[in-house]
């Protein structure tokens, strides 16, 4: 992990302490950062990990690891909540009390709303308010991605303060409210992570290693599979508490399930007509046009012919190695869900997440590519090769949306655990394999203005 060399502390703020509370893979990133650029950190989570963080940090000497958070609470300038979103209200309120008088706290979790009601509800009125969100995973280069900067009840100075921390990750700072925030963040995650817990759910139940399927070869493919493995090699928490906390997230899944089942049913039929009139409206509603087609796709955000290279493996089941026609059912139903909820999903790029653009980048080549567009229509309807897997797509798709709309963590869990169980032999191999994709595809995208 490459990191600042030097101090990144300002004249005046020497014996400022950043406090980190929850030490997971995110908590992890931001202390070892924050401490590299010569800040002092005193951190901590559960106290059962008290004596094991002790001694995985006792050599960095800007690193103090803390019993609870009541020590870092009261001993802290600035203190960020690094924890799931389901238990951060039960955590503002146990440790909220013994914030240092004047300082700053802020949150790391994806959805906004419950963690600033827990603020307002359970910190001193003396403290200041600054939230953040770096929106990208602990194992992406945060240089130029986004983090957006969240003043909810904050002097200038406060925001200032917050700023010079955080300086040293390099990122775009990006400045929402709260509400601002969880809008964008459904706009741009929710959909695209049910789609790909999705994907996985249904190479599960089909008990299938999608690289080792001929009809899985090509870089849309590579995309797809490095993509779902990356998410299922995370923590389920991560993803769980942006779909259940989030109301426009839960909306949007709903949708994107329901835009499956219909093309779904559209392809059972053989509606080829019917299909593509109902496509052909929603690029048209999405990308704005044939015409506008052409003008986001003079610059596109992927290069398909980048993404060859980044296969899991070679097919064994017939040989082939030429990417066929694939029905993609997923990014079908993507530009539909976001038609029907009327979203432009180049209207937040400046906050995007990495899987985000990934995801918008290969919808976009489909969708910009009108032979490509109809050979995926005339497949998804006549090619039976692809049913039984879009049939297992659609059933996961609308069991996630209805795990969401409940709103059951536990059964979450379980959904996620046991799909990740089944691929986890990969996880190691997906993720070398997935990082330099990614990092090869992110420099692709700033190249084209993406």
């Amino acid at each position: 992990m490459d990191g600042p060399t030097e101090s990144a502390v300002p004249a005046g703020m020497e014996n400022f302490v950043v406090g980190l509370i929850g030490m997971g893979d995110m908590g992890r990133m931001y202390a070892e950062r924050l401490s590299a650029a010569g800040w002092r950190i005193m951190a901590c989570d559960r106290e059962e990990k008290y004596e094991s963080l002790r001694q995985e940090y006792a050599n960095n000497n800007k690193i103090e690891i803390c019993r609870n958070g009541h020590f870092v609470s009261r001993a802290s300038d600035y203190i960020i909540y690094s924890v799931e979103a389901a238990v951060i209200d039960q955590l503002i309120a146990l440790y909220g009390p013994s914030t240092k008088l004047g300082a700053i706290v802020g949150g790391q979790t994806s959805c906004k709303s419950p963690e600033i009601k827990a603020f307002e509800a359970y910190l001193p009125q003396d403290v200041s308010i600054v939230s953040c969100h770096s929106l990208h995973g602990p194992t992406v280069e945060p240089a130029n991605q986004p983090l957006v900067l969240i003043q909810h009840r904050a002097p200038d100075s406060a925001l200032h303060k917050v700023e010079a921390v955080l300086s040293c990750l390099r990122s775009r700072f990006v400045y929402l409210s709260a509400r601002e925030h969880d809008r964008i963040t459904a706009d741009t995650q929710a959909v695209t992570h049910a789609a790909f817990l999705s994907m996985g759910k249904a190479w599960h139940a089909n008990t299938q290693f999608p690289w080792e399927l001929a009809r899985y070869v090509g870089g849309i493919e590579n995309v797809k599979i490095n993509t779902m493995l990356r998410i299922y090699s995370q923590k389920w928490h991560v993803y769980a508490g942006l779909a259940i906390l989030n109301p426009e997230a839960k909306q949007q899944i709903a949708q994107y399930a329901r835009s499956v089942t219909d093309i779904y049913k559209l392809m059972l039929t053989g509606d080829l007509d019917g299909l593509r009139t109902r496509m052909y409206a929603a690029r048209d509603k999405v990308f704005g046009g044939s015409s506008s087609v052409a003008t986001w796709g003079s610059r596109p955000l992927l290069q398909p012919a980048v993404l060859s290279s980044f296969s899991l493996g070679t097919p064994t089941d017939d040989g082939e190695s030429a990417a066929r026609p694939n029905s993609h059912l997923s990014l079908l139903a993507m530009v539909d869900c976001w038609a029907a909820l009327g979203i432009v999903p180049y209207d937040h790029m400046i906050c995007s997440t990495p899987l985000f653009r990934l995801r918008l980048g290969v919808t976009e080549h489909l969708f910009g590519d009108t032979e490509m567009l109809e050979e995926t229509l005339r497949t998804a309807v006549s090619d039976l090769r692809y049913r039984s897997d879009d049939l297992e797509f659609t059933f996961a798709a609308r069991a996630w949306a209805e795990c969401v709309s409940i709103g059951h963590f536990e059964t979450y869990e379980k959904r996620f655990v046991s799909t990740q169980k089944f691929f986890e032999p990969r996880f190691e191999e997906a993720k070398a394999v997935g990082n330099k994709m990614m990092k090869k595809i992110m420099e692709e995208m700033q190249r084209n203005g993406g």
